[in-house]
């Protein structure tokens, strides 16, 4: 494999950055954790698989074998063309008898003729010496009658068609219905109450048991986060619970989870994990509330407790950049995972890992290759939702982190004389995932695969892309607490008072004929800073401008000093809340996303919800989430003259009501829920599964 010429890398992680990119961790603003969300466990029921149906002549055939295969259950024994001509008589003249023999239940075993008249009882009664009758009231009747009808039609009819079939004509024996079938069935067992149970299930092992779900993350809303990472796990875990999967969710002990969750409790003994040459020592928790709340239907939440690596005051790094250690915590809380994962999960699992914080686990499962049952019935999912960041560290992180040397190879480890965790886990997993389609295409390509594009496409179906997606119940202006006024599709005359409020609330004057131009999101070069910022031209726009986020102080300069230049027209707000960020959706007009590459993006989503429609890039999820000129504004090229020219046109646009307004509507009828998505990962996952057992 040809190899370009190596970039110069830090001792930790550092984003890879495409010709055109800059890199960004995860897809929103970072967001402070306010409270502790009610995530518990829904149990799902399991129950073997059916028994398969037998073959014909059986005789002892289970209910399940009755239902799978009736006709094959039922068999005909044989009389006379005599006994037959009798059995037409008798039943003619004895109607009377066969009437109340069939009120009262009662079987006459003394002949087949008369067994065959007895039609309700028999069925009550199951089958007899001769072989087993028919439940209908009226069986149907054979091509070639024995006998002549009588006056009495229905008696006689039933009763010459139950001896012609028992003959030994060559008439054709009918077929006996399902109904039949379980009639001549004892009482409901046990595995025809559970079958239904374990069928309904939404994820099946091709051995028929039923499989739970582990996500295992370095983010979690609302407990820890810095963008989109930590609600796209959570969201997700919820949608598959609300399908019916039994789901896990395993993270760090962090100190910011500290202050929001006080009630822990133990999950067993702390236990070592031994990484490389060092021995340490791990503990899992959960919370003793979120517990208690198992029958909510939430997923159940874990937390692995290390005060050396965890008991910090960030997620990634301080204010003096990345922890140098980084290499060393998420290795151990790979392999801490790795060995909870049997302590709160049963086999088969499915194991959900995110971003290079987590690759190490499937990594640690092949390596190790270890004889427990529990692990070799283990699958691997890794999703990446940023591959700008990879993990890169020394060559001698692979000892360090207790990975064997066969691993650092050009298929594996290796990238370009460094470690690179992001491409040992992508070769190690089951299959892999990436947050959008489009997203999925570009890191194909030498142009936006980060240096990886040739692993990505040597995958092949085992990489797919599948799009994120919000919570609509959280993202709706019709029931938002957060905003000023309540509206909807069908009633968007409360959005101009939301419009009013916001620009009280970034000191603009309110000007209802002004369209608002808003950005929520990380003020860093990778969401189009420099597009807005390079030129004079966005900013001249006939519009009001607010801005919400954090990001880099270089960016964040820049625009407080031209809000205090300009006041009457830019807005400016650096401290960001999910609360203001519901507010600036609600009331903007328009929301940008010039960004050089998104790998999903949930801004966009929202927006539409509230019927505010983006102006963005053509790239990764924005492309598949935003239709050009009908629920928002497309642009191709990361150039300032792209970037100008799509937004005249939405204020173009927005100076038509009638035509603006039609594009709201169609905006806030789209559906980001996760339903889909969640479905498209239940296939990735039995993909996953269906794997052969060497990969590990």
């Amino acid at each position: 494999m040809a190899k370009a010429k190596p970039r110069t890398k830090a001792a930790t992680d550092s984003a890879t950055v495409p010709p055109t990119a800059a890199a960004t961790a995860t897809d929103s603003a970072t967001v402070p954790p306010t409270a502790a969300a009610a995530l518990t466990e829904s149990a799902a029921d399991s129950a073997p698989a059916p028994a398969p149906a037998p073959a014909p002549n059986t005789k002892t055939p289970t209910p399940t074998q009755l239902a799978a295969e009736p006709s094959s259950a039922t068999t005909w024994s044989s009389t006379t063309p005599a006994v037959v001509a009798a059995v037409v008589k008798k039943a003619a003249v004895k109607k009377a008898v066969v009437k109340k023999a069939v009120v009262k239940k009662a079987v006459v075993k003394k002949a087949a003729v008369k067994k065959a008249a007895v039609k309700k009882a028999a069925v009550k009664e199951g089958p007899t010496k001769k072989g087993p009758t028919r439940k209908t009231a009226a069986p149907k009747p054979v091509a070639k009658p024995v006998a002549k009808p009588v006056a009495k039609a229905a008696a006689t009819k039933a009763a010459a068609t139950k001896a012609a079939a028992a003959s030994n004509s060559d008439l054709p024996a009918p077929a006996a219905s399902p109904k039949v079938s379980l009639a001549m069935a004892p009482a409901v067992t046990p595995v025809l109450n559970a079958a239904p149970r374990l069928h309904s299930y939404p994820l099946i092992s091709p051995q028929g048991k039923p499989v739970s779900v582990v996500h295992v993350a370095a983010e979690l809303a609302p407990f820890a986060r810095t963008g989109g990472l930590g609600e796209a796990v959570a969201n997700l875990a919820l949608s598959q619970v609300r399908a019916g999967l039994k789901v896990s969710i395993i993270m760090p002990l962090y100190r910011q989870v500290q202050a929001v969750v006080t009630d822990f409790v133990p999950v067993g003994d702390p236990y070592q994990v031994v990484v490389g040459p060092r021995t340490e020592q791990a503990q899992l928790f959960e919370s003793a509330s979120l517990r208690s709340r198992e029958l909510e239907g939430k997923p159940r939440v874990y937390f692995v407790a290390s005060g050396k690596y965890f008991d910090r005051e960030g997620i990634y790094g301080d204010a003096n950049g990345d922890y140098g250690d980084n290499a060393r915590r998420w290795a151990h809380f790979s392999l801490a995972a790795l060995n909870a994962i049997p302590r709160i999960s049963e086999a088969p699992t499915m194991l959900h890992c995110h971003d290079w914080h987590t690759a190490l686990t499937p990594a640690y499962l092949r390596a190790y290759n270890p004889a427990h049952e529990f692990y070799r019935n283990t699958s691997t999912l890794l999703t990446v939702h940023n591959a700008g960041y990879q993990g890169h560290f020394p060559t001698d992180t692979m000892a360090d982190v207790g990975l064997p040397w066969e691993f650092y190879n050009h298929q594996m480890f290796e990238w370009y004389g460094r470690m690179n965790m992001l491409k040992g886990g992508i070769a190690c997993a089951d299959a892999v995932s990436t947050v959008s389609p489009t997203h999925a295409h570009e890191l194909r390509t030498a142009a936006g695969g980060f240096g990886l594009h040739e692993h990505f496409i040597a995958m092949r179906e085992r990489f797919v892309g599948i799009l994120n997606g919000i919570d609509n119940s959280d993202w709706n202006p019709a029931t938002d607490p957060h905003i000023a006024y309540n509206y909807s599709r069908n009633r968007l005359s409360p959005k101009r008072q939301n419009k009013a409020a916001l620009q009280r609330l970034f000191g603009l004057p309110e000007r209802p004929g002004t369209p608002v131009i808003g950005m929520s999101a990380r003020m860093v070069a990778q969401k189009g800073l420099d597009l807005i910022l390079g030129s004079p031209r966005f900013l001249s726009l006939d519009a009001q401008f607010v801005f919400l986020g954090q990001g880099e102080r270089r960016y964040i300069d820049v625009l407080t000093e031209l809000a205090a230049l300009v006041p009457g027209r830019i807005g400016v707000q650096t401290k960001f809340t999910v609360e203001q960020e519901h507010r600036l959706l609600a009331g903007a007009d328009m929301i940008v996303m010039p960004s050089q590459y998104e790998p999903c993006g949930l801004t966009q989503m929202r927006a539409q919800r509230y019927g505010t429609l983006p102006v963005a890039r053509r790239v990764g999820g924005l492309a598949d989430t935003i239709d050009d000129n009908v629920t928002g504004f497309l642009f191709d090229d990361y150039t300032q003259a792209d970037f100008i020219q799509a937004c005249a046109r939405a204020i173009d646009h927005y100076r038509h009501p009638q035509v603006w307004t039609g594009m709201v509507k169609d905006a806030m009828a789209r559906d980001f829920g996760w339903e889909k998505s969640e479905h498209k990962y239940r296939e990735l996952y039995r993909r996953a599964i269906a794997m052969p057992h060497w990969r590990r």
